[in-house]
Order: structure tokens, then C-alpha cells, then sequence
């Protein structure tokens, strides 16, 4: 169970996070911050952030089994309606709307050199990721199995490739595979979760 958390949870989250604003945010910022810096900052963020979720999936866990289950079905429904809204949007385009958030992310970053730039980094990913759509389905996966580390290293492990990808090849990324594409493998992970979920709720 545990290794099937892991790599439920590693596959959801990388999904998830691939056509998110953390994938824009980590991409921007390393046109102005060395690559590995910038990969430091975020990957920082995303264990802290990441931390705090699965300690609040933690605190969920307690709650009776259906109604957990319960709540894990709805989440992951609405994770991937608004997967699938967004796959909708970014088909008909908004090319604009990326350009101008990637703007204010660049305003945000003060030029800096070294560990000011790690920092940095940390802070523009820090702040954009609570309340974001991985971090709710991280407590969700954790609330789900019951499985703290598995469902903390699978997160965290998505994250981190996520925002190498970013900073490695993330142009050319978004250039090959249409962010709709991913968008809707998102939003058909967390539907077959909330069907499962559902299934074992009613058996």
C-alpha cells in the first residue's frame, strides 16, 4: 500500500503541477537567476510547503473512514473539474495572460547573485503555492491512504522534477506538448481517483 501511495501520489502531483503557475513561476525565474539557484529556491519552498500539507492530511485522518473518503471523493472531483476548465481555456489560448503573470513574477524577483537569489526564489514559489490545486490534493492523498512519508516523498519528489523540467528544458517543454494536453491527463488522474475512492466508500 505504501509504494502504491508513493507512486499514486508521484504521478497525481507531477500531472497536476506540470501545466500549473509553479511551472511558469520556476521558468521565469531562471531566465534571471542561475538555473541551479533558482531550483534550490523552489525545491525549498515545495518541502515546506509540502511538510505542512501532509501534516494537515494527517490531522484529516482521524476523522471516521467514510467520512474521509467522502470528503477525498469530492476533492479529487473538484480537482479535476477545474483541471478540466482550464484544459478548456488554455486550448482556446491565453498566451497573453501568461506573458502578463510572468511579468509580475519578474517584478517580484530583484535582481541577486548567490544565496539572495535562493532566497529569493523561495519566496515567489513560497507565496504562490498555498492554496494551490497540488497542495490540496497532497492533504487529500494523505487523508486517502493514511500515509504520511510515502504520500511526502511522492509529492515532493513531483515538485522537484517538476521544477527541473522547468528550469531545464521548459521551453522547449511547452513548446512540444500543448498545456491542454496535460491539463487533461490531470483532470482524468484525479477523476479515476474520485471514482475508486467513491467504489471502495459504497463496497
Amino acid at each position: 500500500m505504501e509504494l502504491s501511495a508513493l507512486l499514486i501520489t508521484f504521478g497525481t502531483i507531477f500531472l497536476v503541477e506540470l501545466p500549473d503557475k509553479t511551472f511558469l513561476a520556476t521558468l521565469v525565474l531562471s531566465t534571471r537567476y542561475r538555473p541551479l539557484l533558482v531550483w534550490l529556491g523552489v525545491g525549498l519552498a515545495f518541502t515546506v510547503q509540502t511538510g505542512v500539507a501532509v501534516l494537515l492530511g494527517r490531522a484529516v485522518s482521524f476523522l471516521p473512514d467514510d467520512l474521509v473518503r467522502g470528503l477525498a471523493a469530492a476533492m479529487f472531483l473538484v480537482g479535476a473539474a477545474l483541471l478540466a476548465r482550464e484544459a478548456r481555456q488554455a486550448r482556446a489560448g491565453h498566451q497573453a495572460q501568461d506573458e502578463e503573470e510572468g511579468a509580475e513574477i519578474l517584478e517580484r524577483a530583484a535582481p541577486a547573485t548567490g544565496w539572495r537569489a535562493v532566497l529569493a526564489s523561495f519566496l515567489v514559489l513560497f507565496a504562490a503555492e498555498w492554496g494551490d490545486l497540488s497542495q490540496l490534493l497532497t492533504i487529500t492523498l494523505v487523508a486517502r491512504f493514511d500515509a504520511v512519508l510515502p504520500v511526502f516523498v511522492g509529492a515532493l519528489a513531483a515538485l522537484l522534477s517538476v521544477s527541473a523540467l522547468a528550469v531545464l528544458v521548459g521551453r522547449a517543454l511547452t513548446r512540444r506538448v500543448p498545456v491542454h494536453v496535460l491539463m487533461w491527463g490531470g483532470a482524468t488522474v484525479c477523476l479515476a481517483l474520485a471514482t475508486l475512492t467513491t467504489y471502495e466508500l459504497l463496497a
